[in-house]
């Protein structure tokens, strides 16, 4: 499958505009040490926020399928990267997914584990390039 997206300058020297096929922007910038004005996420950044996204649709599909009846949903990403090397890429990353409702915790933590090392294309990627990938799930029942 073949996706395109372009990039435009719209902000300052490195406020960018990333724009899909669907018309879907997405604002980037760099930090302001090295001229960015706060415009937008960081493009390494947005690695973690798609882990997030990626890892929540399928535990939340897997959960749906198993009939577990989800109420409230959050993720909290954490990334550390390689200090002092170029490129510095993502070495650890700790997930916390925190799940209401009336879902049994088990098949909870069996979604997640399912997640990352089946279906998310993002945790495959980012293991493959090194970085360790550490999950928690907690289940809090309404």
């Amino acid at each position: 499958m073949s996706i395109t997206v372009k990039l435009k300058r719209v902000n300052g020297n490195y406020g960018f505009d990333s724009i899909n096929e669907n018309g879907t922007v997405v604002k980037m910038d760099t930090n302001p040490e090295m001229g960015g004005q706060e415009y937008g996420a960081r493009p390494s950044h947005l690695i973690l926020n798609a882990l997030a996204g990626c890892s929540s649709i399928d535990v939340i599909s897997i959960l749906k399928k198993q009939r577990q009846e989800i109420t409230d949903y959050n993720v909290t990403v954490t990334g550390e990267r390689e200090a002092g090397v170029e490129p510095s890429l993502w070495k650890n990353i700790e997930m916390t997914f925190e799940i209401t409702g009336n879902v049994d915790e088990d098949k909870a933590k069996r979604a997640v584990e399912i997640s990352m090392n089946k279906y998310c294309s993002v945790a495959i990627t980012l293991a493959r390039a090194g970085a360790t990938i550490n999950t928690n799930v907690v289940v809090k029942r309404s």
